[in-house]
């Protein structure tokens, strides 16, 4: 019986049971639960206590799951936030490769093609990885073989492909490189967090995309008036001043023109912004960050930017004396020339073997000394996350300076009052030894596939590897098999290097323990 009393009070509703409120939804955890009466006949915990003998423990709650073309969003999002926190090296391919397959497509399509038939899947996808990846090689003429449509597919390419590589060169550089700086940490941290978003741009992209569409702006503006005087129309000049600079910048060598440069090999007002052009985009985006904040104050640059700069500065002049020396009397480049034209020839040699692309020369026509100088420059390359190949003229620095430092009997890698890590040297040699192994491979199973010389196989597998774009033609003679030889080599040489040098910085593991040490014979 109930009892009554002062103290009594009525039995509390259980949660479950709780009455609904005035809009008609449930109170309290009832809202998670099942509803007496539903199928099964199962309710949820009340309280603390039982409310039937099935009840089942609440479990975490859970979103509600969006439908529609925002759940796909929302997993494509979520799926991006996973591979970024996950594996960002991994993240890079996947974007790389999703990019060229876009463009493959974009490429093939019969409007792309000036014949107006569909582009062979070869030649295509050759042609959108060379773009997306800068190199510059090419199987079918860029004038002719694609209309206007196709060509600006690959200045887009090419503006897409070095934006992509800059953004994702920097951000895994500022990972690897653990000093560059307060604001460079600050930067690559806002940024690797805003990565994983779609929509969202992170402080890095931005900087990175302005900077890219200034330096290109005021290249355009430089070689446009200059077609307009050489007889071009408005938007005929307009149209190869945008198409040059871009190719330029990012160090594609991509041309719009028949016969190249060529025409223009004694023209300085069209060479030296090509020139300018190149040099800058192969110093790689840290490196022009740092010159826009400090200027040439020597003092305020820090290690990267001090061996980047010095490194590609000696290996400009270092290359434009040997090549002028080793092609100074072939009458088949610059040997009827006058002193003048030799120089300019030379210098701008040296400056695009190192990624450029642009030629004023044929490549056959260059001495066999001369192809071996520029297979080494090619391999050397410019600066690490800018738009150049190769192994990176940072990597040649630390080489050197650990040689210097074992000659010396040193213990430690020393050079403007820093010392370099030993992950740093392991990494450098790393690079170098894949980058090896890339082009020892790709020439080996081209030798078989063409047939051709060797000197002309190491310098086309060496310049596809270090996406430079110089080349004895061989590209446009291999069959399809050799063609997508190339492609993969490209792909290779372009990410790489990058992420290889980040996955070796990051996944290092801490070890408890270690074996004792013993020197092997070495030499």
């Amino acid at each position: 019986m109930p009892t009554s009393g002062p103290h009594h009070q009525p039995p509390r509703p259980s949660r479950a049971e709780a009455a609904p409120t005035p809009g008609g939804r449930a109170t309290g955890k009832a809202r998670r639960g099942v509803a007496p009466g539903t199928p099964g006949g199962r309710t949820v915990r009340g309280d603390q206590g039982m409310d039937a003998p099935f009840a089942e423990p609440l479990t975490g709650w859970q979103p509600p799951q969006e439908s529609g073309r925002f759940g796909a969003f929302t997993a494509v999002r979520d799926f991006i936030d996973r591979l970024a926190n996950s594996s960002p090296a991994r993240l890079a391919l996947v974007a790389f490769t999703s990019v060229i397959l876009l463009f493959t497509f974009l490429l093939s399509l019969p409007m792309a093609s000036s014949s107006g038939q569909v582009t062979p899947l070869h030649q295509a996808l050759f042609t959108a990885v060379s773009a997306v990846c800068v190199t510059g090689l090419t199987v079918v003429s860029t004038a002719a073989h694609w209309t206007f449509f196709g060509q600006l597919v690959i200045m887009i390419g090419i503006f897409v492909g070095g934006l992509g590589t800059l953004t994702l060169a920097s951000l895994l550089a500022l990972m690897v490189s653990k000093k560059l700086g307060v604001r460079g940490k600050l930067i690559a941290q806002e940024a690797m967090n805003n990565a994983g978003r779609l929509g969202e741009v992170g402080t890095l992209l931005r900087v990175v995309i302005m900077t890219s569409m200034v330096i290109e702006g005021a290249l355009a503006l430089a070689l446009i008036p200059r077609f307009w005087t050489l007889g071009e129309s408005f938007w005929t000049g307009i149209w190869h001043g945008v198409f040059y600079s871009i190719s330029a910048f990012n160090n594609a060598g991509f041309t719009p023109h028949s016969d190249g440069i060529v025409p223009y090999e004694t023209d300085l007002w069209i060479l030296i912004p090509l020139m300018l052009g190149v040099f800058l985009g192969s110093l790689g985006f840290p490196v022009v960050m740092v010159l826009q904040q400090n200027g040439l104050n020597w003092r305020k640059w820090n290690l990267h930017t001090k061996l980047t700069i010095q490194v590609s500065l000696i290996l400009l002049v270092v290359g434009s004396l040997l090549w002028a020396l080793m092609e100074w009397d072939n009458p088949r480049t610059i040997g009827s020339m006058g002193v003048g034209d030799k120089i300019i020839h030379s210098v701008f040699a040296s400056v695009m073997t190192r990624s450029g692309g642009f030629n004023l020369v044929d490549q056959n026509h260059l001495d066999s000394t001369t192809m071996l100088l520029t297979d080494a420059l090619m391999f050397a390359g410019g600066g690490s996350a800018s738009t150049a190949g190769g192994i990176k003229v940072t990597t040649i620095a630390v080489m050197f300076l650990a040689i210097r430092a074992e000659a010396r009997g040193d213990a430690d890698v020393k050079v403007y009052g820093r010392t370099i890590p030993q992950g740093t040297m392991r990494v450098a040699i790393s690079v170098i030894v894949m980058g090896a192994t890339f082009v020892s491979v790709a020439a080996f199973s081209l030798l078989a596939i063409s047939g051709a010389s060797l000197d002309r196989v190491l310098f086309e597998t060496i310049s596809a590897f270090a996406t430079v774009g110089l080349s004895t033609n061989l590209s446009a003679e291999l069959p399809p098999s050799g063609v997508y030889v190339l492609s993969a080599l490209m792909f290779a040489g372009r990410v790489g290097t990058v992420t290889l040098a980040a996955a070796l910085a990051i996944r290092q593991r801490s070890q408890l323990y270690h074996f004792p040490e013993e020197r092997p014979i070495i030499g």
